[in-house]
C-alpha cells in the first residue's frame, strides 16, 4: 500500500462516479465532457500528486457541475457563484452551445397559431431565452463522488504514507 496507489484509487473511483452521474442525468450529449475526465497520479522526490482533466470540457464543466444562476431566478442554482448576466463569461457561449444541441437533437417547437414548425435558430432562441432567465440547474456530478472519496482518504493516505515512512526508516537504518 502506498500514497500513489491509495491516490489512483481515490481518482478512479471519482471518474467513475463523475461519469456515471452524466449518465445517470443525461448529460452526455456529444460525449465531450464524459469521455474527457481523466485524472493521473505524479510522483517526484517527495510528492505525490493527483490532478483532474476534463479534455476539451475544462472549460464548461463546472458551469455543468456547480449549475448557474438565471438572470431572474436562481432557485435551479442557489449556491452557485456562477450567474447568467453577470458579464463575466464568454459571449456567445450559452448561444452557441443551444444552437448546436437543438440542431444535433431535431428539436423543433411549432407555433400555436399556425402550428407549423418553427426554425432551429427560433426554438434555439425560446431555449436560450429561458435558460438564461431561469439558469442551469446544479448537478455536483464531480463534486459529489469527490467529497464521497475524500472523507475515506485521510485515513487510507495516512496509513500508506505511515507504511511508505516506515519502509524508508528501515532501509535508512538497515534494518
Amino acid at each position: 500500500m502506498s500514497v500513489a496507489n491509495e491516490l489512483d484509487k481515490f481518482g478512479k473511483y471519482v471518474k467513475q462516479q463523475a461519469k456515471s452521474n452524466l449518465s445517470k442525468r443525461k448529460k452526455k450529449d456529444t460525449g465531450k465532457l464524459y469521455d474527457g475526465i481523466s485524472y493521473k497520479v505524479t510522483e517526484s522526490n517527495n510528492t505525490t500528486t493527483l490532478t483532474f482533466d476534463f479534455g476539451s470540457a475544462n472549460d464548461y464543466w463546472e458551469f455543468v457541475d456547480e449549475g448557474v444562476k438565471g438572470a431572474k431566478s436562481s432557485a435551479k442554482a442557489p449556491l452557485s457563484p456562477f450567474k447568467f448576466g453577470s458579464g463575466t463569461g464568454k459571449k456567445g457561449g450559452l448561444t452557441n452551445g443551444v444552437n448546436g444541441w437543438v440542431t444535433r437533437k431535431r428539436i423543433q417547437f411549432k407555433d400555436r397559431r399556425t402550428g407549423k414548425f418553427l426554425s432551429y435558430k427560433s426554438t434555439a432562441f425560446l431555449i436560450m431565452r429561458s435558460i438564461w432567465n431561469k439558469g442551469l440547474e446544479t448537478t455536483y456530478f464531480f463534486t459529489k463522488p469527490f467529497e464521497q472519496a475524500f472523507q475515506r482518504l485521510p485515513e487510507d493516505v495516512y496509513m500508506a504514507y505511515s507504511l511508505e515512512v516506515d519502509e524508508k526508516i528501515k532501509i535508512a537504518l538497515k534494518l
